[in-house]
C-alpha cells in the first residue's frame, strides 16, 4: 500500500537537514544528505554528504563525512574524505583525518592531524567487488 522509494545521493543534492540553535541531541545521527548543525550533538555523526557546524553549534563525539565546514566547537575524532574547512571562530580538539585541510587564522586547532589525499572513502560500503588500484 505504501511504497517507500530509496533515494540516491544525487536525488538528495540541494536538500539539507538542519538542527537549529538551542536543540540538544544525545545519540547518533546518520544521513545521506548534507547536514547543518547549529545546535549541540553529544554522539556520533555519519553522512555521505557535507556537514556544517555553525558558530553556535557543537559536537562531542565522532564524525565521518565527505566534506565539513566547522565554525563552532568539536571534540572527538573526525574523518573527512575530501575537504575539511575550519573557520576562524572554530575550536577543534581531538583527532583529525582528512583529504585536504583549510584552517583560517584565529581558529583553535588542538588536534592530531593525518592528511590522506588518496582516500577513496572512509564510509562503510556494501560493494563486494571493490578493487584496489596502485600506480
Amino acid at each position: 500500500m505504501f511504497k517507500k522509494d530509496s533515494k540516491s545521493y544525487t536525488d538528495l543534492l540541494g536538500k539539507t537537514n538542519r538542527i537549529v540553535e538551542s536543540t540538544i541531541i544525545k545519540g547518533d545521527i546518520s544521513s545521506s544528505a548534507d547536514f547543518r548543525l547549529d545546535g549541540h550533538l553529544v554522539g556520533n555523526f555519519q553522512s555521505k554528504g557535507k556537514l556544517v557546524i555553525g558558530p553556535a553549534g557543537s559536537v562531542k563525539g565522532d564524525i565521518i563525512c565527505k566534506n565539513a565546514d566547522i565554525e563552532g566547537k568539536f571534540d572527538g575524532k573526525i574523518q573527512v574524505t575530501e575537504i575539511l574547512s575550519i573557520k576562524s571562530k572554530a575550536s577543534i580538539h581531538g583527532e583529525v583525518i582528512c583529504g585536504k585541510l583549510a584552517v583560517e587564522p584565529g581558529a583553535e586547532f588542538s588536534a592530531t592531524c593525518v592528511m590522506k589525499p588518496n582516500v577513496k572513502s572512509l564510509l562503510p560500503q556494501n560493494d563486494s567487488g571493490t578493487e584496489e588500484k596502485t600506480a
